[in-house]
This record gives structure tokens, C-alpha cells and sequence, in this order.
């Protein structure tokens, strides 16, 4: 029996169920559809809806029962897992829901999602049938821009919009062999047109690239693209469109590039332009965006710049298997792949798939903050470029560094380099956890930037860590920093927070991070090691831990 904490509130994978008057078979089993439909969680049974516990019934007492009876009323049977716990001397069944892969119903035809409402409450709602492919298209298991268009002809397509994009092979490099290809064989070879009983009717993916304006009206009401500039709460630029998508993307690109302002830095004899926002990070950022919607559902691409953000949103949350923790070493997934591949075939994508390295670097290297996905949620994706002011010491850094190996940074570096401008100092945990790779891939990096002299290492083995060498630091400016930063070795640093003891009678992990200039997760470390040699003793819990003296101090 597992005697464990319980979540206090409801969430989007987590339900309270309560199991005093003992809950009816037909209610959990919903319960269990409704999370497996998103994006699967946890059940507990035994809880009220305001997360007090108040205990199992005794009918449910045997868990594998509970397994069972799910699994026999759910078509396709939904596998769970059950676990015993206990709070406050009472029994509580937690049940262990999956994320299906398939659409699943209670065994009498229900089928239901879990949404959250305006207030952040979860709440179970019927699974539509217009919403099959939007779920399907999440999980990867369609292609929704490959479908037909129903009631659509040839005639919904634009014989401008296809010389649009015959220019645009052109103008962005792309795929030069479409050139040679007739109409028919273009539309072909870009799966913009399929055959059905012997006609050939649009795609989804072809009425949006070359499609009649009126025409994606009719048949994808849900297409639409905003580009909003807002100075303060004041709206400058309000424009809304439901474009073919290379007229959108010129148009939107185009509305950017009049607003990019950029000084120059001189490098050697070379004059550097340095944006207040990279147009190729900008560029990709919009190609996501359009490639990557969910185009079963309501909504539009929004490219709202502010002062010192420009944001870059769309409907529908990450497909299946992409997160915020693995953004950066995933395999490309694309929602919509036939879609995606025309853009890169047309040049208008990176080839590679990878076009999230291209805006990571694209800030990254100007000595700005990376861009941030952490407004994205499970109905939509929405990345934030920061525009504040380039460091240009930093830049010329990497500009030289380019130089010298005759190529861009790796984005790794970039990311590792940029951190120590902020934490200091690193260890190799720390930095497999920021390259999003295991602790092997995360050394090999750091030591790869010891010897180009950009890293120097403190220590050895499991207490080794890194900051910005001392060339790195004049070249930023800021030779005052590395003394602070690689000045203390580890014995140092047990001195220095023996000593504050000493003087003050106890201390805080804050007041340890300021003292030597650690990272949080290195001064907890030291705190627990100083800790487990009796040189400490902690009170209190949580951010309230202080530290006084110990027996051996």
C-alpha cells in the first residue's frame, strides 16, 4: 500500500471521484474514456471534488477488479493501472490512465473528451464527431491535409496562386525540377491534387497553397491569419487574412520586414547587420506555425508584435510525442506531413525538418534569451521571440568563433554558452538537462568548449563543473565576473559557508547561491554534503530550510 500525498486540485489528467455512496460502474468507466480521449491521467477513487479524502467503498476495495471492469467496458478494451494508497488512514485507489492512440467508448457507444473551462476546472464534454480528425491528426494517425476536399473541383483552384508558387520555387531556392512539370504534374507532384472514380479533385493541402480565395472560405472556414502590432495596450496593426498560404506567408513576411530595424557591428573588416529580430528565425517560426496548425479546428495563426516580443501562435496543442522537454531532439513529427513537405519542396521550410534549431539560433547568437514555448498548452502551440537589445560583445564573440571553424555554432554550444552568461557555472547534469540529452552527450559538449578555450572546468569527476573562461569573460566585458565565478574551488566554497555560519548562526541555500555563485541545484549539493558531514543541520522544509550550525562545526 502506497501511503502518498494527494493532488489538492483537479487538472486537465487529474479527477476526483468520490466513493462513499460507492460510484456507479457506468460513472468511472466514463471517467476513465473521458481522460484516455486526452491526455490520459490519473483517477482517484475515494477523493471529493475539493481533494478531501474520504475513503474507498468497500465494494472497491479489490483494484484488480476495478482494472477489469474498465477494460470489459470500453471498446477498443482500455488497459489501466491500479494502486492502493492511503491518506489519513483511509484507502484511496488511484487508477492510472494512458493516453489512447485510438478513440475509445464506454461499451454502450459513449465517447467523451476532458476540456478545462475559462476558470482552469476540468470538465468532460461529448467527443463530436467533427473533432475525430482533429484527435487523429494529434496522434499522427492521418494526414488531414492530404484528405479531398468534399464539393470541391479544379475550378476552386487559382491559376495565379499556382504561378505564385512556381516563383516562389524560384525566388526561395526550392525544388527546381517542379519547374519543368505541367500544371497537372506539379499539382501532382505536390499532392495538390488527387484522384478520386477517376477525377482529379484538390486537396486539403492544395486549396490552401493555390486555392480561390472564395473557395477556402467555403470549404476550410477555419484558415485564418492575423498580424497585430501593438504599441503598449494601443493596436497599431490589426490585419486578418485567409490568403492561399505562399500569398499569406509573403504578405506576413512582408508586413515584418517593415519593421525590422538593424545597426551594424564591426567585425575585422567586415560590417555585421544585427536585427531586432533574425527574419530567418521569424521565417521559420511562421512556417511552423502555418504547417503545424491543426486545420480541423477554429482558429487563427496570430503574429502579434509588442514591444519588446514578437509572438507567433497557432491552433492545436503538439502531436503526439513532441513536448516542451524534448523539443529540441525530437524527431520531426508533422501534423500535417503532405503540407509540410510541399513548403519544403517549395523552399519556403528548412529541408532538414529542423527549422526550431534555426529560431534558437537566431536568437541565441545575438546574446538574446532563447524562445520560449512555455505559453503553449494543450489547444495550441505559441512561441515568444524575445527583441530586446543585442549584446553585441557576445556576438562578436560568436562571429569569430563562426569564423574560425569556418561554420555556425552549433546550437548546443550556443545554448551552453548563453546559460553561463546567466548561472555561471554549470555541471554536466545540469547541462544534459538544458541540451535535453543524456549526462555522456551533455561532458562530450562541455569539453569540446574547454578545449576551444571558451569553458574553463573546476574539479574532477562527479563534482566537476564549468564556467566561461577567463578570455571569454574580457572579450564579454567583464573580467570581474570570472574571478567571482572561478575564484573558489569547492574547499573554498565549504570555508566561505562555514564562516557566514560562524558569524550569522545559520544560513539560507539563497544566501549560498550570492556567497559563491552557484546554480540552485549546485548550492543545494553543497548544503546536503556540508549537511551529511554534520557540519550543518537543516530546519524547517521547502524554501523555509535554513541551515545552523551542526555537531562538527
Amino acid at each position: 500500500m502506497l501511503d502518498s500525498d494527494i493532488p489538492t486540485t483537479e487538472a486537465l489528467t487529474i479527477e476526483f471521484k468520490s466513493d462513499q455512496k460507492r460510484l456507479p460502474d457506468k460513472d468511472l468507466v466514463l471517467a476513465a474514456v473521458c481522460l484516455a480521449n486526452t491526455d490520459g491521467g490519473l483517477i482517484y477513487l475515494g477523493v471529493e471534488d475539493d481533494g478531501q479524502p474520504t475513503g474507498l467503498h468497500p465494494d472497491h476495495h479489490d483494484l484488480n477488479g476495478l482494472a477489469a471492469l474498465i477494460a470489459n467496458r470500453t471498446i477498443p478494451p482500455l488497459s489501466v493501472r491500479t494502486v492502493m494508497m492511503e491518506s489519513a488512514g483511509l484507502k484511496i485507489a488511484r487508477i492510472e490512465i494512458p493516453r489512447s492512440t485510438r478513440l475509445v467508448a464506454t461499451s454502450d457507444g459513449t465517447l467523451q473528451r476532458r476540456r478545462l473551462l475559462a476558470d482552469g476546472k476540468p470538465q468532460c464534454v461529448p467527443f463530436l464527431p467533427h473533432e475525430f480528425a482533429s484527435r487523429e491528426s494529434d496522434l499522427r494517425l492521418s494526414d488531414y491535409s492530404a484528405l479531398p476536399v468534399a464539393g470541391a473541383d479544379l475550378d476552386t483552384l487559382d491559376p495565379a496562386e499556382r504561378h505564385r508558387l512556381r516563383q516562389a520555387i524560384e525566388r526561395y531556392r526550392g525544388d527546381r525540377s517542379l519547374l519543368g512539370l505541367d500544371d497537372a504534374e506539379l499539382d501532382g507532384a505536390l499532392g495538390l491534387t488527387r484522384t478520386e472514380s477517376g477525377q482529379r479533385v484538390p486537396t486539403v493541402a492544395g486549396l490552401l497553397l493555390i486555392g480561390r480565395e472564395s473557395a477556402i472560405r467555403a470549404h476550410l472556414p477555419t484558415h485564418e491569419a492575423a498580424f497585430q502590432v501593438l504599441d503598449g495596450t494601443e493596436v497599431r496593426v490589426n490585419d486578418f487574412y485567409r490568403w492561399p498560404l505562399v500569398r499569406l506567408f509573403e504578405r506576413v513576411e512582408e508586413q515584418f520586414l517593415a519593421r525590422v530595424s538593424e545597426r551594424e557591428l564591426q567585425v575585422g573588416l567586415f560590417r555585421v547587420p544585427v536585427p531586432n529580430v533574425e527574419p530567418r528565425a521569424f521565417r521559420e517560426a511562421l512556417v511552423n506555425a502555418l504547417t503545424h496548425r491543426d486545420y480541423s479546428r477554429l482558429g487563427a495563426v496570430q503574429t502579434r508584435w509588442q514591444t519588446e516580443t514578437l509572438s507567433i501562435s497557432s491552433p492545436g496543442g503538439f502531436v503526439e510525442g513532441v513536448s516542451l522537454d524534448n523539443l529540441l531532439v525530437v524527431e520531426p513529427r508533422p501534423r500535417n506531413p503532405l503540407l509540410a513537405d510541399a513548403f519544403k519542396r517549395i523552399g519556403l521550410a528548412e529541408r532538414t525538418g529542423r527549422g526550431v534549431d534555426l529560431i534558437y539560433q537566431g536568437l541565441l547568437r545575438y546574446g538574446r534569451p532563447p524562445p520560449s514555448y512555455l505559453r503553449s498548452d494543450p489547444s495550441s502551440v505559441s512561441v515568444d521571440l524575445n527583441c530586446a537589445e543585442a549584446d553585441l560583445n557576445f556576438l562578436k564573440l560568436v562571429l569569430e568563433q563562426e569564423n574560425q571553424l569556418g561554420t555556425g555554432l552549433p546550437i548546443e554550444s550556443l545554448l551552453v554558452l548563453a546559460e553561463l552568461r546567466h548561472a555561471r557555472r554549470l555541471d554536466t547534469p545540469e547541462t544534459a538537462k538544458l541540451l535535453q540529452r543524456d549526462s555522456a552527450y551533455g561532458r562530450a559538449v562541455l569539453e569540446r568548449l574547454v578545449e576551444a578555450g571558451l569553458l574553463q572546468a573546476h574539479g574532477v569527476r562527479k563534482g566537476r563543473t564549468y564556467t566561461l573562461s577567463a578570455a571569454v569573460y574580457r572579450q564579454l566585458g567583464s573580467p570581474l565576473d570570472y574571478v567571482r565565478q572561478a575564484g573558489f574551488d569547492p574547499l573554498q566554497q565549504e570555508e566561505m559557508v562555514k564562516r557566514y555560519v560562524r558569524e550569522h548562526g545559520n544560513i539560507r541555500r539563497s544566501d549560498v547561491i550570492r556567497l559563491c555563485g552557484l546554480s540552485p541545484q549546485q548550492a543545494t549539493r553543497l548544503l546536503k554534503k556540508l549537511n551529511n558531514n554534520g557540519i550543518l543541520e537543516p530546519h524547517g522544509e521547502g524554501k523555509g530550510t535554513v541551515y545552523a550550525r551542526g555537531p562538527n562545526l
